[in-house]
């Protein structure tokens, strides 16, 4: 059955329909996703359709949800897009950001939620997987919290059986701070001298350190719609 976490004194991960882990998490799983799991799908050797599940990963306005919507207006059968966006919607507000959590052990106190989170995410998109819908994961992993939360390397687990394929979203800084300044949407934008500020620094260099991808694409050299057809690609060969 499900158990709270003795920090989540405010039941809101029970509320979340989560389990909070009460211990440190042990690494099971290589990062490059897609090669491992991929090929014991138990739908596929069935005969039952089954859908993919292409995780997205990188950091905020790097192009990851463009390119989620380029696949389901582009890309055969059905998509849908669940990612941090669609998960922090759902989080009670004392959890917020959630998954969201930017790097640098900003905010200890909501770290040990965070691997529930990030499985009932995934355990969804698996679920919608088997029943043949294609699932866009737009994320922005990274293990820079105040303590090595091993969350990236537990996904092989909460996929298994399903087909995925593991993209790193890359952009040059430079676009990202100029997409950042121009949104108007909350996000952190150039200092007041111009200088980069150091979450947006600290997203750069954490969201990909980890490495292990199926397919890297780079939203400031090519749009959205050129990165979802390289997608689509590399699915068709897969």
């Amino acid at each position: 059955g499900l158990r709270r976490s003795r920090s989540c004194r405010r039941g809101a991960c029970a509320r979340l329909h989560l389990w909070c882990p009460q211990g440190p998490v042990q690494p099971r799983y290589p990062p490059t996703m897609g090669r491992r799991v991929a090929r014991v799908s138990p739908d596929v050797a069935a005969g039952q359709p089954s859908g993919w599940v292409v995780i997205l990963n990188g950091a905020p306005r790097s192009g990851k949800t463009s390119i989620a919507r380029a696949l389901a207006t582009a890309a055969p059968g059905e998509w849908v897009n669940h990612g941090v966006d669609a998960v922090m919607a759902e989080t009670p507000e004392e959890l917020l950001p959630g998954i969201g959590l930017r790097p640098g052990g900003e905010r200890p106190d909501l770290e040990p939620h965070l691997p529930a989170m990030f499985e009932a995410m995934y355990r969804e998109a698996a679920r919608l997987a088997r029943s043949g819908v294609n699932v866009a994961v737009d994320v922005g992993h990274h293990d820079d919290y105040s303590t090595s939360l091993g969350i990236l390397e537990r996904v092989g687990e909460w996929l298994r059986g399903v087909h995925v394929l593991f993209v790193g979203v890359r952009c040059e800084l430079d676009e990202v701070m100029r997409r950042r300044d121009e949104s108007g949407d909350g996000y952190v934008g150039s200092a007041a001298d111009g200088s980069i500020p150091a979450p947006v620094l600290r997203w750069q260099r954490a969201v990909h350190e980890r490495g292990g991808y199926d397919l890297e694409v780079d939203t400031s050299r090519v749009s959205a719609v050129v990165a979802a057809q390289e997608i689509l690609v590399a699915l068709s060969r897969r």
